[in-house]
């Protein structure tokens, strides 16, 4: 009871403290609140959209069904989970945060995951997609493309380290499917089949519904993206990062790292994209220090997406303790791989920022590509958003709902 009436008045005076910071700093609350804006409509949104349609598309065809079969012999014995996680954790690496949890709570609520296996799966399959690590940091922040590749690696092994390690939560309680599957297409068709059939939506319901529930969910993750710019540039005006980067600071001393990158290592904790970008600022200061502060942000995703994540399982049952302790496990294991990786991967194939000949050609990307791929959403992003949210008014508006 006393803990109850502890939270009440922390939350209260929290809410309370950030009022009247928004009040005490109105110019800096605003221009915080369009890097957020410009964020979401430049690039959340329209990266996200189609990702998100054709998602619920695939689910209601039964196609997610049929790869979950098929997967079914690989996902169950590697993370005791059913196949149809690695169609989540394919559509989490390729489309970022909050796919995973937005996928996980979908199949959740659907019946083709326990509560157990969805939180294993939800805790391994968000992360950064690849256009934020080699367009946004390691070309936009670092101006060192090369860099992207052991931003990349250690990024993606620490979020299956961490879903290695997740297999053996929950293992005491019974789950369906434990049995041992073998690869079977017959099957694999015939689930297609009887989902298409058991899917009573003609085409065109299931494509608006897609929609409908697509727009509902960025503008959410908009509103959370707005929200952490803000709080993000009010601790930093309250000193309140200043005081807990002094705390991390001690860590930093013991580990041998620079105490010059607590400041942004805390920016990160809160939300990603600033500070990634604040740790490539700082001066004078290895190279390696600064990629293992990035992997650590990027793997803990910070509580702007963690908030967001909160908010897509709290639809479900599905807990949202178990992928707050992922995230930690995937910020340390992807710095610690980030380190490990920086002799052998980065020192011996790359010189002053120019790949090695020695270098294999399948870990060559197209930089240039990434950067015209970022250039084009905030060129074409805002247009893009703009007719869909007025496509989404349309539909709203023919359902009659009085939103």
């Amino acid at each position: 009871m006393i803990f109850s009436k502890m939270k009440t008045v922390l939350l209260a005076a929290s809410i309370t403290v950030m009022a009247i910071s928004m009040i005490s700093f109105p110019q800096e609350s605003f221009e915080a609140s369009i890097r957020g804006l410009n964020m979401w409509w430049e690039i959340v949104f329209p990266s996200l959209l189609p990702f998100f349609i054709v998602s619920e598309m695939l689910i209601g065809f039964g196609v997610v069904k049929f790869i979950g079969v098929l997967l079914e012999p690989l996902m169950r014995p590697l993370f005791r989970v059913p196949g149809v996680g690695g169609f989540v954790w394919a559509m989490g690496m390729a489309t970022g945060f909050p796919s995973g949890a937005n996928l996980t709570a979908r199949l959740r609520k659907e019946g083709q995951l326990t509560r157990i296996e969805a939180e294993r799966l939800v805790s391994f399959t968000n992360s950064s997609n690849p256009l934020f690590i080699f367009g946004a940091v390691s070309v936009g922040f670092f101006y060192n493309p090369n860099l992207g590749i052991i931003l990349a690696l250690s990024h993606y092994l620490g979020n299956f380290t961490v879903g290695l390690m997740m297999r053996f939560y929950g293992i005491k309680e019974i789950t369906k499917g434990s049995r041992k599957n073998k690869l079977s297409v017959r099957a694999a068709f015939s689930a297609l089949h009887q989902t298409r059939i058991n899917e009573k939506r003609p085409i065109g319901k299931l494509l608006g519904d897609a929609v409908v529930s697509s727009v509902q969910t960025l503008l959410m993750i908009g509103g959370f993206i707005i929200l952490f710019s803000v709080v993000n540039k009010l601790l930093f005006l309250l000193h309140i990062t200043s005081f807990f980067a002094w705390l991390v600071s001690a860590f930093f001393h013991v580990v041998h790292i620079p105490d010059t990158l607590s400041i942004p290592f805390i920016a990160g904790i809160f939300e990603i994209t600033l500070g990634s970008q604040m740790t490539s600022q700082v001066q004078n200061t290895d190279l390696m220090h600064q990629t293992m502060a990035v992997s650590f942000i990027l793997g803990f995703s910070g509580f702007s997406v963690q908030a967001q994540v909160a908010s897509i399982l709290a639809n479900t049952d599905i807990r949202f303790k178990p992928f707050f302790a992922a995230r930690i496990m995937h910020g340390f294991s992807a710095a610690l791989i980030a380190m490990i990786l920086w002799k052998p991967l980065y020192e011996k194939f790359f010189n002053h920022g120019k790949p090695s000949n020695a270098i294999p050609v399948f870990m060559q990307p197209h930089f240039e590509w990434w950067e015209k791929v970022l250039q084009s959403f905030m060129q074409y992003g805002p247009l893009l958003t703009i007719a869909v949210l007025i496509f989404y008014i349309g539909l709203l508006l023919k359902k009659g709902l009085p939103h």
